[in-house]
């Protein structure tokens, strides 16, 4: 395990709002030179910290207006029907997010869709037809915050 100081917490909220920025904008934003923010986030990519830097994209400007997220418990419950679930639901290229959860469902989804009646059509032709599926519970994101 890496002891991080106060310089890698700037650092990693600083690649944590905005993973495209180089080092020397690292450096600038948290008060270090270009060299010493890349040996400290490549120490933190080293130690495992930093596991990678993604892309964020703009679901709305890709036509995808609908964000649902669905609680999904299995009808049989078992580590068979858990791999078979799981390889099903990835394959699914709506579905952007997949939680294996404890509590009332067994699985957090969070889906994409162009409007309701196509999340009606990937929840009908799609995910309810994955292997396993017993109860489904929908919620439709209203706006998103941060």
């Amino acid at each position: 395990m890496i002891e991080l100081d106060e310089k890698d917490h700037k650092i990693l909220s600083a690649l944590k709002r905005d993973g495209s920025l180089n080092a020397g904008e690292v450096g600038k934003a948290v008060g270090l030179t270009q060299s010493s923010a890349w040996r400290r986030i490549k120490r933190l990519e080293d130690g495992g910290v930093i596991l990678g830097r993604r892309v964020r994209l703009n679901k709305a400007a890709l036509g995808f207006d609908v964000v649902v997220y669905l609680g999904v418990k299995l009808a049989v419950k078992g580590r068979v029907s858990l791999e078979d679930f799981e390889r099903a639901v990835c394959a699914v290229p709506e579905v952007q997010l997949v939680q294996h959860v404890l509590g009332i469902y067994d699985y957090r989804l969070k889906v994409v869709a162009r409007d309701l009646s196509d999340f009606e059509r990937i929840l009908r032709r799609r995910i309810m037809t994955l292997p396993g599926v017993g109860e489904i519970e929908s919620n439709v994101m209203l706006s998103e915050i941060g």
